[in-house]
């Protein structure tokens, strides 16, 4: 194989080792992306304990 950026699978796209795959990282560079990034996760916490208590 060669380098992995050069690297295509059967249907044209391209294909990365598992170990590079896994190197993700959420990147917040500024305030309003980490205010975005927060308000999400609050968006999906509090409905879930407002469901939890009204239907128990």
């Amino acid at each position: 194989m060669g380098d992995d950026r050069h690297d295509k699978n059967s249907d044209g796209g391209r294909v990365f080792s598992a170990e590079r795959a896994r190197q993700g990282e959420i990147i917040l560079r500024t305030r309003t992306r980490r205010i975005i990034f927060i308000a999400g996760l609050v968006g999906i916490v509090i409905p879930a304990i407002v469901i939890r208590f009204a239907i128990g």
